[in-house]
């Protein structure tokens, strides 16, 4: 009789086992509906291809990368990025990219445009998303983040027109392209804009440095035009403004910051900075696509209203009053009072 109970608390112990080895759920993975094997759940991950510059460059690829970390922090999903060296190296990159098999992967600045969209095209199934483009045709699997940068120009001009005082300002782009216009064109309105409060005319000089990596040529370049009376200049060129801000420091002269406040390079010089937020872009984005927002062939837009740009909040070197006037202007840009140009035809038809 011993025997029998014994032998039937074995089966029973033996039959327990078993069932416990069929479970759907284990600590390891998640079982596979067909063949029954346990297979490892992929963590999720977002990259970034860098421009050229470099993710240091103490701007526009800073900004972006160190909005990804503050993704990573927030979330626990794995952030990571590409540097690029020079342009003919995106293709590479983005093929790199997707052989990570990452959930996101970004392009960050125009000039990853054209090979994040070859590689969108060849593989739809994974999700891009792109900073400062727009595509003639949109691809399902590719959102497009575009800053009103001409808002934070427009009130950095405006700013510049107030407080020079030589009546005689300046622009340093990086290159020429429909995204920098919004730089250029927001800043000169806002400088005619101060102008004509003031009743009197500015004159703004522009200089294109054809490069975003030549911080020698914008220094060049600064030299000449603070050289030629300018006391303020707005740059908006990458790793050659580094250059700027470092002869403005040399000549003691104003220089405007961009992409993101840039005072701690010249603490006594920059007078404020346009801000282009591309970390809050990269942050915002990443979460709402990874939570499954589907935003696939979107432009989403990124302007004062909802923190995208704008300048920063201490502005130890101007002028109280002249802050106070600017966020005016600010408000009247998002009540839609005042609507900054972006390029050359709504500039005129503005200062007209």
């Amino acid at each position: 009789m011993k025997k029998t109970i014994a032998l039937l608390l074995a089966i029973s112990m033996l039959a327990l086992v078993v069932t416990g080895c069929g479970s759907s759920n284990s600590s390891t993975g998640v079982k596979d509906s067909d063949n029954g094997q346990a297979s490892e759940q992929k963590e999720q991950s977002v990259i970034m291809v860098a421009d050229v510059g470099g993710v240091n460059d103490q701007s526009y690829n800073q900004g972006a990368w160190e909005g990804l970390q503050a993704f990573q922090e927030e979330t626990g999903i794995a952030a990571s990025f590409i540097e690029t060296v020079q342009i003919s190296d995106l293709a590479t990159n983005f093929d790199k990219a997707v052989d990570g098999e990452h959930d996101l992967i970004w392009g960050i600045g125009f000039n990853t445009a054209e090979p994040l969209y070859n590689s969108a095209q060849m593989n739809p199934d994974q999700k891009y998303a792109i900073v400062d483009h727009v595509f003639e045709e949109m691809l399902d699997n590719v959102t497009s983040a575009m800053f009103n940068m001409e808002e934070a120009s427009f009130i950095v001009g405006y700013i510049a027109g107030l407080t020079t005082e030589t009546n005689k300002v300046a622009y340093v782009g990086g290159m020429r392209s429909p995204v920098m216009d919004y730089f250029e064109y927001g800043f000169r309105a806002g400088v005619d804009y101060a102008a004509k409060e003031l009743g009197k005319e500015i004159q703004v000089d522009v200089q294109i440095a054809e490069s975003f990596t030549d911080a020698a040529k914008g220094k060049a370049i600064a030299a000449s035009l603070y050289n030629d009376g300018n006391d303020i200049i707005f740059v908006a060129a990458g790793a050659t403004g580094n250059g700027v801000i470092e002869q403005a420091v040399e000549d003691n002269k104003w220089v405007i910051g961009v992409d993101r406040d840039q005072s701690y390079l010249a603490p006594d010089n920059v007078l404020t900075s346009a801000l282009k937020n591309v970390g809050v872009i990269t942050k915002d984005l990443s979460k709402r696509i990874l939570e499954g927002e589907d935003l696939g062939g979107q432009i989403i837009y990124y302007g004062l209203e909802n923190g995208g740009v704008g300048i920063p909040a201490n502005n130890p070197n101007m002028d109280p009053a002249v802050y106070e006037k600017a966020m005016e202007i600010q408000e009247m840009i998002i009540n839609g009072e005042i609507d900054p140009p972006h390029d050359q035809a709504t500039f005129e038809a503005f200062v007209n």
